[in-house]
């Protein structure tokens, strides 16, 4: 099937995003400085490109300062965490300190910094971890989007997007008091039949599906064809009602994102199932 068919677009005045963690890339349009680049980290990519095209007093960045304006034509969101997106970010920035990024050939002096960018973004999202992680990359301003090279493009779990986003922070789940655990209903793991901790339950993204399972147990599950060596999953079938799973998914519906989704079977990680499923 071709990949073309398989790229989630989501035109929108501004698609809400639950935990938001992102990297940006940034693009001068100031004649005098035009094409020059800058990476960067943000919880809210509205508010960091105001800071950048602002100053310093206004919390952007020195390299940015002075130089604008600015375009946030690109930024990587679905880190699980800040840590791993500020992990990305330095990756990122640095290609050539990066032990994972050794291959990555260094810039050519004929070749444009954007397009430098882009390549060493191809390469870190087939690279481990990163290849793993549910990312999405998301074109701010569309008429700068360029193809990944044949042979280098995405992994087909990480969806490209395009427009505007609009962070949602999630509230953490509600800690219950011990002293009611004797009144809670109880949860037991599909897989070992064992009594489940809130704080170690996972469950299906199918609010119709009443799976529940350890966080180990389900993710032994979804690495039965893996490698022997991988530790966390990538994706893998729900023991109950089948669907198709992506980990990260999973762990963001632990911490509390998806609560207000209506119907998350139309997440497009199962759109995409369905699709290879008529092709």
């Amino acid at each position: 099937m071709d990949r073309t068919f398989q790229i989630l677009t989501r035109m929108s005045q501004g698609e809400v995003v639950e935990d938001f963690y992102g990297v940006y890339l940034l693009y001068c349009i100031n004649p005098k400085y035009r094409g020059r680049t800058y990476i960067g980290f943000t919880v809210d990519p509205n508010r960091r490109i105001k800071q950048h095209n602002t100053g310093v007093k206004a919390g952007g960045a020195y390299r940015t300062s002075n130089k604008g304006p600015w375009e946030m034509v690109l930024i990587v969101h679905g880190f699980p965490n800040d840590i791993s997106a500020l992990r990305f970010e330095w990756a990122w920035q640095h290609p050539e300190k990066s032990r994972r990024l050794r291959n990555v050939d260094r810039k050519k002096s004929s070749e444009k910094r954007f397009d430098f960018c882009l390549r060493v973004l191809a390469t870190m999202l087939q690279t481990k971890p990163w290849a793993r992680l549910p990312l999405t990359l998301r074109w701010l301003k569309q008429e700068y989007m360029k193809e990944f090279p044949v042979g280098m493009e995405a992994p087909l779990h990480m969806p490209i997007a395009y427009g505007p986003v609009k962070p949602q922070k999630v509230s953490s789940p509600v800690k219950q008091d011990s002293s009611v655990d004797s009144r809670q209903e109880f949860s037991y793991c599909v897989l070992c039949e064992d009594l489940i901790k809130s704080s170690d339950l996972m469950r299906c993204l199918k609010s119709t599906c009443k799976m529940t399972a350890h966080v180990r147990c389900l993710a032994h599950h979804m690495l039965k064809d893996e490698c022997p060596d991988t530790l966390l999953p990538l994706e893998g079938l729900c023991p109950i009602c089948n669907s198709n799973l992506l980990w990260g998914d999973l762990v963001r519906l632990k911490r509390g994102c998806y609560r207000n989704s209506e119907d998350l079977e139309e997440h497009w990680a199962e759109s995409l199932t369905n699709d290879d499923d008529s092709s």
